[in-house]
């Protein structure tokens, strides 16, 4: 009997990413993304995880029009749909709908493309009852069910229809208030847990939230990069809580859970979208302060799709000031840093070994993979 593979997209997971919503989840913020000029990416996501599966023979099951059928065929692939959302456009209640149904048809694994708002909805259906795998997409990803890129969700699809031992394991399914992500503050939640392929170099871990008490390491790295600072250099400031203590040592308002400019001291704009940063960055010199994400190693593609694979490409990887506590370094138990631009050129471009600034004039070489 040929392998199952089934095929979930949910549309507009990571809509809001690039225009700085922070979020994908309800009609309203979806409509304003569009307004915004955001762009669907996560179908993009799934060719890009599809394409490691040509040349194999397996069945393919998936929902009709952009929830799987449309890319499948982009693909190359001859679906099986069975089934296609209830309304014009597609809702939490079609994507628990087509889980099931793929759950009922057989399938072997399930891919699904989206965020961790797409993960509550397959978690609410299926809990641990069939293997499934996220395919990234979305702009918050805290849940451990996703593979690190789409590239990798295929590759691991591709081992498992080919026969190759992959072992099976928990991974936990967390989701964020986005109303109150929004309003600068975290509030994650456990919802349950999906059952994943276990494979360390492909699958992310669940991010690690764990607040340090590293205060007088985060000011010697704050006083590192002031330091530094040049006269007529823009500064793309990234999200996450290390960037923050710079921004507060320097005095200058932060954006905590998203990116800001600042030149000569000064904050230039906040809470840019990437349209924003691409104009600011225009003919100047320009570098980008980032943070890799606690238990990940993320520098980009997880809440910070602000950083386009156009300016990414422009800047390159020496506009890169990477900062890090050693103790979040060492969690990474050696594993790369990571980047997801939406991009694979881009992302193999970025590939190699970084300074990671530890300290005041302390820096670790590290690779990112």
């Amino acid at each position: 009997m040929s392998f199952t593979l089934g095929l979930i997209i949910n549309p507009f997971a990571g809509l809001g990413g690039s225009v700085a919503l922070k979020g994908s989840d309800g009609a309203d913020t979806v409509a304003r993304a569009l307004e915004l000029g955001a762009q669907p990416r996560a179908q993009l996501r799934a060719l890009t995880a599809l394409e490691a599966l040509k040349g194999l023979t397996f069945r393919l099951i998936t929902w009709g029009g952009d929830m799987g059928e449309l890319v499948a065929r982009e693909a190359g692939f001859e679906p099986e749909v069975i089934g296609r959302q209830q309304g014009a456009v597609s809702t939490a209640g079609d994507t628990e709908t087509a889980a099931m149904a793929m759950v009922e048809a057989g399938a072997d694994l399930i891919l699904f493309a989206g965020g961790d708002g797409t993960a509550r909805n397959v978690c609410a259906t299926l809990g641990t009852s069939c293997p499934v795998l996220g395919i990234p997409a979305g702009v918050k990803i805290h849940s451990g069910v996703y593979a690190i890129t789409p590239g990798a969700a295929g590759e691991i699809a591709a081992m498992l229809i080919r026969g190759e031992l992959v072992a099976l394991d928990s991974g936990e399914v967390r989701d964020i208030d986005e109303e109150a992500f929004r309003a600068g503050q975290v509030r994650a939640r456990y919802y349950g847990e999906l059952l994943v392929p276990s494979e360390p170099r492909y699958v992310q871990h669940v991010k690690n939230g764990a607040r340090e008490d590293e205060a007088l390491v985060l000011d010697d790295i704050a006083a590192d990069f002031e330091e530094s600072m040049e006269s007529g250099v823009r500064y793309i400031m990234g999200s996450g809580s290390t960037v923050a203590a710079i921004m507060d040592h320097l005095g200058i308002p932060n954006t905590l859970l998203g990116v800001d400019v600042i030149e000569d001291g000064e904050l230039i704009a906040s809470d840019c979208t990437a349209r924003d940063l691409l104009t600011l960055t225009q003919g100047c010199a320009a570098r980008i302060v980032i943070t890799p994400i606690g238990g990940q190693g993320h520098l980009i593609g997880r809440g910070n799709q602000q950083l386009s694979p156009e300016l990414l490409n422009r800047l390159g990887r020496s506009a890169f000031h990477v900062v890090a506590t050693k103790t979040k370094l060492k969690l990474l138990a050696g594993r790369p840093l990571l980047i997801d631009s939406g991009d694979s050129a881009v992302d193999q471009a970025l590939s190699g070994l970084v300074a990671v600034h530890t300290g005041y004039r302390d820096q670790v070489l590290y690779r990112i993979g």
